[in-house]
């Protein structure tokens, strides 16, 4: 295929995929007036629910706004030359391809996101605002994004040289060698994100002796599964959203709770919440999803060892000579595509997951305070309670909150 037509290629590419965006957003949007389902029909009163209907359309509109804006940006940037101008600044200042590749993609990240500043500062400070979620400051803010920006730079930029090192060294066989450092650095990143990478966002201190504790760790007991540490993050210097999560594998698993899901919910729900998480780990789908990741990453790398050479591909983003970062952005536009689709069936997955991890906590500990902690979360967070099918479909990786409700009571009722 000539640059020519990979270049229109990927300009319909990009257009397409904003077009069906945009296309699910508008039907999920269409529902948003919709009477709740039976198994949620007690969730708001009138007042609270059109509260929740606002929020989701001023995400809906925003959500809007900076797709179109991405695009028009993205395409504008191809169709001006702005890759080729990039190239040319970056061969200006290194003559080594290693360090043209870090210059290039380091510019490109960092005009991305200037790009989309606005719209992050408009979301926190405006929408997640408007709506009493947002309890972050303007300080904090501006120290989020310094060190999200230092860390995605130091850790992409540091991969980056290595693959282009492994590029030199073995051809088109680089990328069993690039497969095995992106592997070791996904399961290093899982071992120490609690501990080197979340200090540096937030506090974590062990959850304090007590009931809940106490509550914890007696389940976790009874269910066999080895929990030592519990902590608490604090979640509610930055939103009155709630959440939790395991990190770590084997003897260094750990949970963490935000303070806000501890305020939200009573000490049998948060503990019905653990269950849930627990069948995870129970049910081997944290396993299966690292290793469908790394699948899913050797089969891209393979594939991008087979094309990398093919000049097209830098010619066709407006590069007048080729290289690996060119082609290497090309290729991400290019295969954007299989990545959607590789994306449903993750979901697809990840909903069937959720379900078998609510069983878990039902048989495990009860479905009562599951549901209910549910009900609290989505009520807290002014959950969109109507998705239509289509989007969930795309979209979504856990079941709408009416269908886990429902296949939570009927498999209760049947014991």
């Amino acid at each position: 295929m000539t640059s020519e037509a990979l270049y229109y290629l990927i300009i319909g590419i990009l257009i397409l995929d904003y077009l069906a965006d945009t296309l699910l957003e508008y039907l999920n949007a269409r529902r948003f007036g919709n009477p709740p389902p039976e198994e949620v029909a007690d969730l708001y009163n009138r007042e609270a629910y059109e509260k929740t209907q606002s929020y989701n359309r001023a995400n809906y509109r925003f959500g809007f706004a900076a797709s179109t804006a991405s695009l028009l940006a993205t395409l504008g940037f191809l169709v001006f030359g702005g890759f080729g101008w990039l190239d040319t600044l970056a061969i200006s200042i290194s003559q080594d391809p290693i360090g043209q590749a870090l210059v290039f993609f380091g510019l490109l990240f960092l005009g991305g996101e200037l790009i989309g500043l606005p719209f992050s500062w408009y979301r926190t400070f405006v929408i997640e605002e408007r709506f009493g979620f947002n309890k972050q400051t303007v300080a904090l803010f501006w120290a989020d994004k310094l060190k999200g920006w230092a860390l995605a730079m130091i850790l992409g930029g540091g991969l980056l040289a290595l693959v282009m090192v492994f590029y030199r060294w073995a051809g088109p066989g680089f990328w069993i060698y690039a497969w095995l450092l992106i592997g070791v650095f996904t399961v290093l990143t899982n071992l120490l994100y609690s501990r080197v990478f979340v200090p540096l966002f937030n506090r974590q201190e062990p959850l304090e002796d007590g009931p809940l504790k106490d509550r914890i760790h007696e389940y976790a007991r009874r269910v066999g599964f080895e929990l030592k540490k519990i902590f608490v993050i604090d979640g509610s210097r930055r939103s009155t959203k709630a959440n939790a999560y395991f990190s770590g594998f084997g003897t260094q698993k750990r949970v963490t709770l935000y303070d806000t899901l501890i305020g939200d919910l009573d000490e049998e729900e948060v503990v019905a919440v653990l269950a849930h998480e627990v069948g995870h780990y129970k049910r081997n789908h944290i396993l299966f999803n690292l290793a469908a990741s790394l699948a899913l990453t050797g089969l891209t790398l393979y594939i991008l060892s087979l094309f990398i050479n093919h000049p097209g591909l830098s010619l066709a983003i407006g590069v007048d000579r080729p290289s690996f970062h060119a082609a290497l952005l090309s290729f991400a536009l290019l295969y954007s595509p299989i990545s959607e689709i590789t994306g449903l069936a993750m979901n697809f997955i990840s909903r069937k997951f959720e379900f078998q991890a609510d069983a878990f906590a039902r048989e495990t500990y009860a479905a009562e305070p599951l549901v209910t902690s549910l009900k609290k979360l989505s009520e807290n967070h002014l959950s969109n309670l109507t998705p239509h099918p289509a989007y969930v479909f795309v979209r979504y990786s856990h079941p709408p909150l009416a269908e886990r409700i429902r296949k939570l009571q009927q498999e209760d009722r049947k014991e």
